[in-house]
């Protein structure tokens, strides 16, 4: 072959090559270009698709025919039943002040004094007072017993009687006025001294030893620990099921169980601002509880068999509040109220017997679940096998 020739088959060849390259990368940019058409087909029909929610069986929860507490809610502040305070029933100077908050005392024992010596020369005073008032009693009785025998004998006349035995009179009147003067002044001694009214513990301590107090000035607060009660206002439609003797379940702060109690009375009148009605919840002592814990709990007040569902099932981001039922495989929002509520084992119940969207057996949504919009299909999806291991052998030792 010459060279010439040579060359233009070389020539032809590269020729080839490159057409056989270009259609080459014409053939994989045209199925590239398809299998990108595809995907976007498939995108689209996915994104018309609505999604399908997994859920949980935790997530699911049903109606169920129940039997309820029905319960109204209460809360306010522990106060004890037995409170006093210690006054001052003198005005003067206290002495012998030593409890001190926290300190316990018993009824009639000697908690302070107030100085006594005016009270004491007053007494004085009123014992000489009585003497000489009974002194002239005596003279006007022997008096009357004279007058009398010579009324008798005829020297003196009856006007002279009378006139001695008004004077027998008058004496023995200031005499029972200054007996009752000196009473007077020993009960103004006694106040001096004062004196717990019960067994309690000192809540309070207001005076200071050497302070000059005045009439009815405080000292002491003493409270008894033995009982407390729980003063709460309810609304007039919640207390219209209230009565006396029904049981309570109370939360104390700082208790770590809760304590029982029992509707003790009712107020009978409606208070004029807030328009509600005060009830009184008689609370047995427990360790830890002091006086002026803040308190919540419900006053079970009957019972009820009706469908009901979680209270916390509810939401509430529409204007009525709406329960997500499952229908169909589906999300659908059912509208409820939220009237007519029980208690469940501690938890709040609502029922919706005249829900029609919801009866007996109707799977929904529980709070955890979240917000699924309405139409959204749904799949429960199967609870996860539970792992069994064998137990290891065990060698008993004698």
């Amino acid at each position: 072959m010459s060279p010439s020739s040579r060359s233009v088959w070389i020539k032809w060849l590269l020729l080839g090559l490159l057409v056989l390259a270009i259609a080459l990368g014409v053939g994989r940019a045209l199925k590239q270009r398809q299998a990108r058409n595809d995907a976007a087909s498939a995108a689209a029909v996915a994104a018309q698709k609505a999604p399908v929610y997994q859920l949980s069986p935790q997530d699911v929860a049903v109606v169920q025919q129940l039997e309820l507490a029905q319960s109204v809610a209460v809360s306010g502040s522990l106060r004890a039943l037995q409170t006093a305070a210690i006054k001052a029933r003198v005005a003067g100077e206290l002495q012998g002040l030593s409890k001190r908050e926290g300190e316990t005392v018993r009824a009639g024992e000697v908690v302070a004094r107030i100085d006594s010596t005016e009270a004491q020369a007053r007494v004085r005073q009123a014992e000489q007072q009585a003497r000489s008032a009974l002194a002239q009693v005596s003279i006007a009785r022997r008096t009357q017993e004279n007058n009398q025998s010579l009324v008798k004998q005829g020297f003196i006349s009856a006007t002279a009687l009378e006139s001695s035995s008004s004077s027998l009179a008058a004496a023995e009147a200031n005499h029972m006025a200054a007996v009752a003067a000196l009473d007077i002044a020993r009960k103004t001694l006694g106040d001096t001294t004062l004196r717990s009214p019960l067994s309690g513990q000192v809540s309070a301590r207001l005076a200071q030893n050497g302070e000059r107090v005045a009439l009815d000035a405080r000292v002491l607060e003493v409270v008894d620990l033995s009982g407390f009660e729980l003063e709460a206002a309810l609304a007039p439609a919640d207390a219209a099921g209230v009565i006396a003797g029904q049981k309570a379940r109370l939360t104390v702060e700082g208790l770590a169980a809760p304590v029982d109690a029992a509707v003790a009375r009712i107020n009978p009148s409606v208070q004029a601002g807030s328009r509600s009605v005060l009830i009184y919840l008689r609370v047995p002592a427990a360790a830890g509880m002091r006086q002026g814990l803040f308190a919540q709990g419900e006053i079970v007040t009957g019972r009820l068999n009706a469908p009901a569902v979680p209270l916390s099932a509810v939401r509430n981001d529409k204007p009525q509040p709406y329960l997500q039922t499952i229908q169909g495989g589906k999300v659908a929002h059912v509208p409820v109220t939220v009237e007519r509520q029980g208690v469940l084992n501690g938890e709040p119940m609502l029922i919706v017997d005249g829900v029609k969207a919801a009866p007996v057996g109707t799977q929904l949504l529980r709070a955890q679940a979240g917000l699924i919009r309405e139409g959204t299909e749904v799949q429960l999806a199967a609870p996860a096998p539970v792992a069994t291991t064998a137990a290891p052998a065990t060698t008993a030792t004698h």
